[in-house]
């Protein structure tokens, strides 16, 4: 495969001595000390994995809930929507600065906590409550995402470097533990939930009937709860059973509590982790990997990042970044809501993501080895094809009280495709801009949250499932045709080297 990325990044980055320094570097290190440094490579891969696992562990199960339990208005769903609208305006500028004046470790500590503010107003959930804290963390997600995929990317390539290999499969490997770790959020949190929310009594549960289950699946909308009514139950409730549609969307606040406390703790404790343990990046060379390079200012740095929307290889991946997130925002809100609540309960929903989630974790180690095997492109249409297939089917098929498997093998399935998305491309950006990761991680936070947001905006303004799957099937398809021409372009390039 084509390393061009990398090896802008080695001309460009590095003194203009590179080779010599390359040498010299392999010289004074000796056997035990390259396995020394190693190992505190793979230490601080593993930190940083663990604690965005704690992260996620809370906010990914609670965004994942909200278009089941705060259904009133749609406010679940408007919340993860103002996430995105404000993640979208911190890719336009925050990450390169926010990492140039913090550096990475502690823009990762300082977003985090923007995480936990969002996870703090789950016990008092309004809109004057959610909508601005779920504005704080998307301005800090940016900054967060961009410093982790700085921080894999660089020291990858300084673990490639101890031993002169190439940098590209040791940035997939790394992208592949980190997603390993991140996708057992899923496991972890649902586990949570489902613990909490199946506990006590489960008679608020409703068990529809094959003819009421057929306003789910692909004929859900959003538009169908009465959005006056009090689906979140209380020790009181003021609404009568016939104010709310289906009752399986009806929650206990106390739970909602128990929840949100145990997340809570968990999003401090990420941010702990990597303040206390975590090695900053100036231990493995960042500022020589920088040097001389010119001191831009925060309005240099912002022009940067636009600037790099117009370079061709981002131009073309735009839409199958676009794609990443629409899958995810889909399939965070309308399958948990459509397919999963409205005919089973939200009890279920955490065990189907648990599906999800172990497939899609074990999924990320294993693509991260086969790639070695078999190359980038078999894998993404690998992942083209297990999406297609899996909206066919939901297209297709209407829950039955009979049928409550599928759920959870559609899930699964999704999770592996979902495992497919994240790693590879995640990978792929690493690979094609390793001499600009901040712009360019920036810019695929940029267009992702693109797509979570009209996932999320469509589905809160109460658009049926039916035609979002319609919406899947044209991102996914612009998506593949935009990838097949950067990598034929990356293979052309690759010729035309070898040819001179």
């Amino acid at each position: 495969m084509d390393n061009s990325g990398y090896e802008d990044d080695l001309h460009m980055k590095t003194p203009a001595n590179n080779n010599k320094a390359t040498e010299a570097n392999q010289v004074q290190y000796t056997q035990e000390e390259i396995k020394a440094e190693k190992k505190i490579i793979y230490k601080n891969v593993l930190l940083i994995s663990v604690s965005f696992l704690l992260l996620f562990v809370a906010f990914e199960s609670m965004s994942k809930l909200q278009s089941s339990i705060n259904v009133v208005n749609n406010l679940g769903t408007w919340a993860n929507a103002a996430v995105y609208a404000s993640l979208i305006l911190s890719c336009m500028f925050m990450p390169s600065i926010l990492i140039k004046m913090l550096k990475v470790k502690w823009t990762l500590v300082i977003c985090i906590f923007c995480y936990s503010t969002y996870i703090a107003a789950q016990f008092y959930p309004e809109f004057y409550t959610l909508l601005p804290t779920a504005f704080i963390l998307g301005m800090g997600a940016a900054p967060m995402w961009s410093a982790k995929c700085t921080y894999l990317t660089q020291v990858a390539h300084r673990f490639a470097g101890l031993d002169g290999s190439d940098p590209e499969p040791v940035v997939v490997k790394f992208f592949g533990i980190f997603f390993f770790f991140f996708q057992c959020n899923s496991i972890l949190g649902n586990i949570i939930s489902t613990s909490v929310l199946s506990s006590g009594k489960t008679e608020v549960y409703t068990d529809l009937s094959d003819a009421d289950m057929a306003k789910c699946g692909s004929a859900y909308c959003p538009a169908q709860l009465i959005s006056s009514s009090n689906i979140t139950e209380t020790a009181e409730p003021s609404a009568s059973a016939d104010d709310i549609e289906n009752e399986n969307f009806k929650t206990d606040i106390t739970k909602i509590y128990i929840i949100a406390g145990i997340y809570l703790v968990c999003s401090i404790s990420a941010a702990l982790i990597i303040a206390f343990f975590v090695d900053p990046l100036t231990r493995f060379g960042e500022d020589e990997r920088k040097e001389g390079q010119e001191k831009l200012t925060g309005k240099q740095l912002l022009v940067a990042t636009f600037r790099h929307m117009k370079k061709k290889n981002q131009i073309l991946i735009i839409p199958l970044t676009f794609w990443s997130g629409i899958e995810q925002g889909f399939f965070g809100a309308d399958f948990t809501a459509g397919f999963v609540t409205c005919a089973y309960g939200v009890h279920v929903v955490g065990r189907v993501l648990i599906v999800f989630g172990v497939c899609d974790a074990l999924a990320s180690v294993g693509f991260g080895f086969i790639i070695k095997l078999i190359g980038r492109v078999p894998i993404f249409i690998l992942g083209a094809c297990i999406n297609l297939a899996v909206i066919i089917v939901m297209l297709t098929w209407t829950p039955t009280a009979s049928s409550v498997a599928v759920v959870y093998v559609l899930a699964a399935l999704w999770g592996i495709g979902d495992a497919i998305w994240q790693t590879q491309i995640n990978a792929l950006y690493g690979v094609l801009f390793a001499s600009d990761e901040e712009a360019a991680f920036s810019n695929y936070r940029l267009w992702e949250s693109m797509g979570f947001l009209l996932a999320f905006i469509t589905q809160a303004c109460g658009v049926c499932v039916f035609p979002k799957l319609l919406l899947t099937i044209v991102f996914l398809s612009l998506g593949m045709g935009g990838y097949f021409v950067v990598e034929f372009l990356e293979r052309k390039k690759a010729q035309e080297r070898r040819n001179d």
